[in-house]
């Protein structure tokens, strides 16, 4: 059966026999890139390390003091589009500096806060904005340095969100046990300043995504964009895959601590959840290169489904563990994909605006997943509900991605 043809603005795929020599600059974009993700997702992630010390301090429910991560997510998912537009038109280097400094600062009020309203505005709120001032900027002017090895390049720069995940919450851990979790915001606040201002000092757009002679830049406008069927299957997608990407985060610590496990290995898991996305980023980005984007996109988003069923009937620590590492390794995959296949699809004219708009659609699943979640479990004290749904969404997740790419399938060698 022949496929139907691409849509007609699409931007092409790359031919080998056109590929560009790709600079050596992009590298140092790359990694610059790897580490401001790794900075601000090690701070939104740190929440798990954060939890109970939130309830404890305020006599919060889990639903409560989910709330407060799940306004952070939505706020950054839904203004990352604005991020992004912000970076297409100012430049990544003062957009993303400006986000860093918002996540300190909200790091620091919310080390001041004597109530869960006024933790969740400077915590949620605070981070939830400066995250949006980064996510899409970062990796966003990572895809146009590059043509052959854009899989490998954006699954780099990504992978910084699992170091992050993985390193950062057990630092704050740490910093909870040997001062207290006032303190230990404090010293967040400090490495955000320190080492996230430096990377993002390094962030520049590419010649690539630059304005031509003629006033013009390669690639469809967002208006053109925002009409493909393509990208209201990839949206469509972002939206069902959702809760099962994020509900993880705020509630494998508390479902190990439910069975038991104590409160460092529980803690750990979110870790281990990065370890798995930072494998996920190099490996999947290096074979989607090789296999094709498109395919490798359908693949992990139905890996990330199954991996829920083994949450669902894990009763020890090891079977936690592992639920973690593959979690891990489908979202970051996903992740680590996602930039790219918007480079390929739509060119380098308005690619951060299409990924911060993109992301706009998991902000619901980011925002009300987690503190649904928590609401279930109050009710029913059990996550098996809230698990079943995320497999099931996650399998319609997957429909959606083959409908978004099958169109490209032709092109599974880039």
């Amino acid at each position: 059966m022949q496929l139907p043809s691409p849509e007609p603005h699409a931007a092409a795929w790359p031919a080998p026999a056109a590929v560009e020599q790709e600079p050596a600059r992009g590298w140092v974009v790359v990694w610059a890139s790897f580490t401001a993700l790794a900075v601000i997702f090690g701070i939104a992630y740190s929440f798990a390390a954060f939890f109970e010390s939130f309830a404890a301090e305020f006599q919060a429910t889990r639903a409560q003091v989910s709330l407060v991560f799940g306004l952070s997510g939505l706020l950054y998912f839904v203004l990352g589009a604005f991020g992004g537009m912000l970076a297409d038109r100012y430049g990544p280097r003062i957009v993303t500096s400006a986000g860093m400094l918002c996540i300190a600062g909200a790091l620091v009020l919310g080390s001041l806060a004597t109530s869960m309203v006024a933790l969740t505005l400077a915590y949620g709120v605070g981070v939830g904005v400066g995250i949006a001032l980064v996510y899409t900027p970062a990796i966003g002017c990572v895809q146009p340095w590059f043509t052959r090895r854009r899989g490998l390049a954006a699954g780099i720069a990504s992978a910084g969100i699992g170091a992050g995940t993985f390193c950062v919450p057990l630092l704050a851990a740490a910093a909870i046990a040997q001062w207290h979790w006032r303190s230990a915001m404090w010293a967040l606040a400090a490495g955000v300043v320190v080492v996230g201002l430096a990377s993002t000092l390094l962030l520049q757009r590419a010649p690539g995504a630059m304005r031509r002679a003629d006033g013009s830049v390669p690639g469809m406008a967002l208006g053109e964009v925002l009409r493909a069927p393509s990208f209201r299957w990839m949206y469509a997608m972002c939206m069902l895959g959702a809760p099962a990407m994020f509900i993880p985060f705020a509630h494998l610590s508390a479902s190990a601590r439910d069975l038991g496990v104590a409160d460092a290995q529980a803690v750990g898991l979110v870790g281990l959840i990065g370890i798995g996305s930072l494998t996920g980023r190099f490996a999947v980005g290096a074979v989607a290169d090789r296999i094709g984007r498109p395919l490798a996109l359908i693949a992990v988003e139905a890996s990330l489904g199954l991996s829920m069923l083994l949450w669902l009937v894990a009763g020890s620590y090891p079977a936690l563990a592992v639920f973690a590492l593959w979690m891990g390794l489908s979202y970051g995959g996903i992740v680590s994909l996602m930039p790219a296949l918007c480079m390929d699809l739509y060119g380098a004219r308005s690619v951060s605006s299409v990924i911060g708009t993109l992301y706009t659609g998991a902000a619901l699943g980011n925002a009300a997943g987690p503190w649904v979640a928590g609401r279930v479990f109050d009710v029913r004290g059990s996550y098996a509900l809230v698990i079943g749904g995320c497999a099931l969404l996650s399998l319609l997740a997957t429909l959606c991605a083959w409908r978004a790419v099958r169109r490209r399938a032709r092109h599974l060698a880039p």
